[in-house]
């Protein structure tokens, strides 16, 4: 039985990345995820993940409308994080992307190397089907990923 050195300092994560949409769960995963990073010295990047509109294309301007909204979430939810920050400070950064829920948060997590995802359980039921977000994290298995109900 070989032996594996610990780091000491190391204990707990070091890097968190969330993934946030302004959905009850995930604002239930962000409040997790803050609590894990502040115990823990960690540093939290919540994800915003702004799904790509291809549908909107059809209609005259409907692209820029999603955009709009997009980011009127994305200023909703900063401005609600910014005053957790004032009464539990955390390192922490927001990050607003185009695309994928599941390829972002996996190239972001990739990208800083996470510690730690965390994530909320999703409420759609075709999910069940096909496979949600958090069960395609885990599935990758390059992280630890935290689903909060």
């Amino acid at each position: 039985m070989s032996e594996t050195p610990f780091e000491l300092g190391t204990d707990g994560p070091r890097v968190i990345v969330t993934g946030v949409d302004g959905s009850e769960t995930s604002m239930r995963a962000a409040a997790y995820a803050w609590g894990l990073a502040r115990r823990s010295d960690a540093r939290l990047v919540l994800v915003q993940v702004l799904p790509l509109a291809s549908l909107s294309t059809l209609t005259p301007g409907g692209a820029a409308v999603m955009r709009e909204a997009g980011e009127e979430v994305a200023a909703e939810l900063r401005a609600e994080l910014e005053r957790a920050m004032r009464e539990h400070p955390v390192r922490h950064e927001f990050v607003t992307e185009q695309g994928d829920a599941y390829s972002v948060l996996a190239r972001v997590a990739d990208e800083l190397r996470a510690d730690a995802v965390v994530v909320g359980a999703s409420a759609q039921a075709g999910h069940r089907l096909i496979g949600s977000v958090a069960v395609r994290l885990v599935r990758a298995g390059r992280w630890p990923v935290t689903v909060v109900p």
